[in-house]
C-alpha cells in the first residue's frame, strides 16, 4: 500500500476514485479504546452519577493519563452518559417554632468547622421508608455526624447533632427552616455547645446546597438501588458509604477532584507548613 501510494500522485489517485484530494492527505491512526472504556465501566456502576469530569478525574486517580474530553467522548460513544434526575423536598417549615436569621449570602467560607450544615432526607427500604439525618462541615464535604430512624422529627436530628459535637465544634450551624432545627431541643443543643445558628431563606431550601447535593448522591448512587434492605442492614450500608466511600473514596469537583478526606489533609498540611514559614 505504502509503495502504491509512492508510485501514484494524490491528484491521479482522486481522479481515478472520484474523491476529493484531501481524503488522501491524511489518514486518522486507528483507535483502541477498549482499555480505557473497560476502566470506565468498573467506575460507572461503583459511582453512578459521576459525569465524565468526575470519571476523568476518578481515573487519573488510578493511573490514567487522559483529560475529561477524551473519557467524554468514550462515554458518550459507549452511553455511558448519566441522566440527572430531579429531587423531591423533605423540609417542613410551616411550624411556629423560631427561626434563625439566614446566613452565608456573600460569607466565604475559608476553613474546616467554620461553618456546619446540617439536613435530613428520607430513604425507601422494600415495606418502608426510614429517615438520615447528617451533619457536614462546608468547607471540606466531611461528615460530621449522623443518625439513621424511623422518621424526620428531632429526635433523629439531635443524636446526629450530638455525634459531631464529640469530635469537633463549629463557629457556625446552618441549616433550613425545617422543624429539625427549629425545634426547642436542637435548638438548646446548639446553645449549650455556643454554636451561633443560621438558616437558609424560607422557600430557599437548595441554600443548604452542600448537605443536599451529598444526600441526593447518597439516595441515588447508593441506597435506592438496595431496597429490600431492613433498618438494622442499611445502618451498616449506609455507615460503610458515609464513613468509607464518601469521606475517602468519592471525588468532589468542588475540592479540585479530591476525597474530603484528602483535602482536608492537604488543606491542614499546607497551614502546618505556613506557620513552620512564619517561624523561621
Amino acid at each position: 500500500m505504502t509503495e502504491l501510494r509512492d508510485r501514484f500522485p494524490v491528484q491521479l489517485r482522486s481522479d481515478g476514485v472520484g474523491h476529493a484530494p484531501s481524503s488522501f492527505s491524511s489518514q486518522p491512526e486507528p483507535r483502541d479504546d477498549l482499555a480505557l472504556r473497560s476502566a470506565i465501566e468498573t467506575i460507572a456502576p461503583e459511582y453512578p452519577r459521576y459525569g465524565y469530569r468526575r470519571v476523568a478525574a476518578a481515573l487519573r486517580r488510578r493511573g490514567w493519563g487522559v483529560n475529561h474530553t477524551g473519557v467524554l467522548r468514550v462515554m458518550r460513544e459507549a452511553n455511558l452518559l448519566v441522566a440527572l434526575k430531579r429531587s423531591c423536598r423533605t423540609t417542613d417549615s410551616a411550624h411556629h417554632d423560631g427561626r434563625s436569621p439566614t446566613l452565608l449570602r456573600g460569607r466565604e467560607v475559608v476553613r474546616p468547622d467554620q461553618v456546619w450544615c446540617a439536613d435530613v432526607t428520607d430513604l425507601r427500604l422494600r415495606d418502608a421508608f426510614i429517615a438520615l439525618a447528617v451533619v457536614l462541615d462546608s468547607f471540606t464535604g466531611r461528615v460530621r455526624g449522623w443518625e439513621l430512624g424511623r422518621d424526620l422529627s428531632a429526635t433523629l436530628t439531635v443524636p446526629a447533632l450530638a455525634h459531631a459535637l464529640e469530635r469537633r465544634q463549629p463557629s457556625t450551624h446552618h441549616s433550613d427552616q425545617g422543624v429539625q432545627y427549629a425545634a426547642t431541643v436542637y435548638v438548646e443543643r446548639l446553645h449549650a455547645a455556643g454554636v451561633p445558628i443560621r438558616m437558609a431563606a424560607r422557600g430557599r431550601p437548595t441554600a443548604n446546597g452542600f448537605a443536599e447535593r451529598m444526600m441526593r448522591t447518597l439516595k441515588e448512587e447508593d441506597v435506592d438501588l438496595d431496597e429490600d434492605r431492613d433498618l438494622s442492614a442499611a445502618r451498616a450500608r449506609i455507615g460503610h458509604v458515609l464513613d468509607d466511600v464518601s469521606m475517602h473514596k468519592r471525588v468532589h469537583s468542588s475540592l479540585g477532584y479530591l476525597p474530603p478526606s484528602e483535602f482536608e489533609a492537604a488543606w491542614e498540611a499546607q497551614q502546618r507548613e505556613t506557620v513552620l514559614l512564619q517561624l523561621d
